[in-house]
C-alpha cells in the first residue's frame, strides 16, 4: 500500500479571487482538507484512531496560477517523523505541472486530555 493520497478538484467561482485565479488562502484550506481526508482513510489501521492531528507549522510556495474550470490534482503523503512532529508534503498539479508546493508539520493530540502523543519513528512502516 502506498502512503500517497490523491484527489482531484475542479476550480469553481468560490475558489477565485479578485485577480481571477485561485485565491492563495484556498490552497491552505485544501492542504488541511486533504490531510484530514488522508488521515480518515488510514486511522482505522492504527492505534490512534481517536486522536487528532493539529497543524503547527506551514510553508507554502506558489509556482503558477490556476484559473476557473481548471482541474487540480492534489497529492499528499507523510514524511519521516521529526521527534514529536509529523511532516507532511502536499503538492498541487495542474496540466501536469507543479503549481503549489506545501510542507507542513503536525502533532498528534488527544483532544480529551490536550496532551500530545509521541509516535515511534517507524510508525508509518506499519501502514504500508
Amino acid at each position: 500500500m502506498s502512503l500517497i493520497f490523491e484527489k482531484q478538484i475542479k476550480v469553481t467561482e468560490e475558489h477565485i479571487d479578485k485577480n481571477n485565479h485561485v485565491n492563495n488562502v484556498q490552497y491552505v484550506h485544501w492542504v488541511e482538507e486533504i490531510a484530514g481526508e488522508h488521515w480518515d482513510s488510514l486511522k482505522h489501521k492504527t492505534e490512534f484512531a481517536e486522536l487528532a492531528w493539529i497543524l503547527v507549522d506551514h510553508h507554502i510556495q506558489y509556482k503558477k496560477q490556476v484559473y476557473l474550470n481548471d482541474v487540480i490534482t492534489v497529492k499528499t503523503y507523510p514524511k519521516v517523523p521529526e521527534g514529536i512532529k509529523q511532516p507532511r508534503k502536499v503538492e498541487f498539479y495542474c496540466h501536469d505541472q507543479l503549481v503549489v508546493d506545501s510542507d507542513t508539520l503536525w502533532v498528534l493530540v488527544d483532544l480529551k486530555t490536550q496532551k500530545m502523543k509521541r509516535l515511534e519513528g517507524d510508525w508509518l512502516d506499519k501502514l504500508e
